[in-house]
C-alpha cells in the first residue's frame, strides 16, 4: 500500500525542451491572486498572452508561486493537456516531474523523446535541444512503489488512476523508483509550491539515429556521450 514518506533531496533534476520561454506574468512581482486580472488586461492588446500564460484555473491561488525562475515550475501545471498525458496524470492536471540524479532525468527524457521521434518518423540527426533544471525538495510525498501495476514500463492506465485518487486525497505528490534508470528515484509534485524554484544548468542536444537516441551532447562543454540501452 502507498505510504507517506519525507523526501529530502538537496538536488532535483528535471530536463525540458529549450524552446519554452519564461512567462513574464509569473516572473513579475505581482501577487498571484492578481494574475487573472493582469492576464485579462494584457490579452486585450496581445491575444497571444492567454496562450502563453496557460490555464491559471489549474492552480489555486494559495498554491501559486511567483518571482524569478518560477516559470519552470508553473509551466507544467498551467499548460497540461489530455494530449500530453504522463505516468500519473491523464493530462487533465499537471505534475512537476523530476529525478534524484542527472542520470535519471536523462534516462526518462531520452525514453519519451525516442517514442515521440519514432511516432512522427523523424529523420536522423541532432534533432532537439534540452535544458537541465536543478532544484531541491523537502516534502511529505506518497511512496507508490508497492502499488500493483503503477510502474509498468509503458501501460499507464493503473498509474493514472492511482495518481488521480492520491491527488484527490490531498497528497502533495508522489515518489517512486525510476523505471528507466535502475537505482534512481523520481518524484511528481502535484502543486508548484511543493518544490523549490530550480536553476538552469547544462544544455543538451539529443541525436536521433532513426530508431533510437544514440548520443547526447553536453552543449556547454561539447562532450558527446553514447547512450546505451538499459
Amino acid at each position: 500500500m502507498p505510504h507517506i514518506r519525507r523526501v529530502t533531496w538537496a538536488r532535483t533534476f528535471r530536463i525540458i525542451r529549450s524552446l519554452y520561454p519564461p512567462i513574464d506574468l509569473f516572473e513579475d512581482i505581482a501577487d498571484p491572486k492578481d494574475w487573472e486580472a493582469l492576464a485579462s488586461v494584457e490579452a486585450k492588446t496581445n491575444p497571444r498572452v492567454r496562450g502563453e500564460i496557460g490555464d491559471l484555473g489549474k492552480v489555486p491561488v494559495h498554491r501559486r508561486i511567483s518571482g524569478p525562475g518560477v516559470s519552470y515550475v508553473m509551466a507544467p501545471f498551467v499548460h497540461c493537456s489530455p494530449l500530453r498525458p504522463g505516468r500519473f496524470s491523464d493530462g487533465s492536471y499537471g505534475i512537476y516531474y523530476a529525478g534524484n540524479s542527472e542520470d535519471v532525468a536523462l534516462a526518462e527524457t531520452i525514453y519519451h523523446h525516442a517514442r515521440f521521434m519514432a511516432s512522427t518518423r523523424e529523420d536522423a540527426g541532432w534533432t532537439s535541444q534540452f535544458r537541465l533544471l536543478v532544484g531541491s525538495v523537502d516534502a511529505d510525498l506518497t511512496d507508490v512503489n508497492d502499488l500493483p501495476g503503477v510502474l509498468h514500463v509503458s501501460d499507464y492506465s493503473l498509474s493514472q488512476k492511482a495518481g488521480a485518487e492520491i491527488r484527490a486525497s490531498g497528497s502533495d505528490g508522489l515518489v517512486w523508483n525510476s523505471v528507466r534508470c535502475p537505482g534512481g528515484e523520481c518524484l511528481g509534485a502535484f502543486w508548484p509550491d511543493v518544490v523549490s524554484v530550480p536553476l538552469q544548468s547544462s544544455h543538451f542536444s539529443y541525436h536521433w539515429s532513426g530508431n533510437r537516441v544514440d548520443f547526447i551532447k553536453r552543449l556547454n562543454t561539447g562532450e558527446v556521450l553514447e547512450v546505451t540501452d538499459p
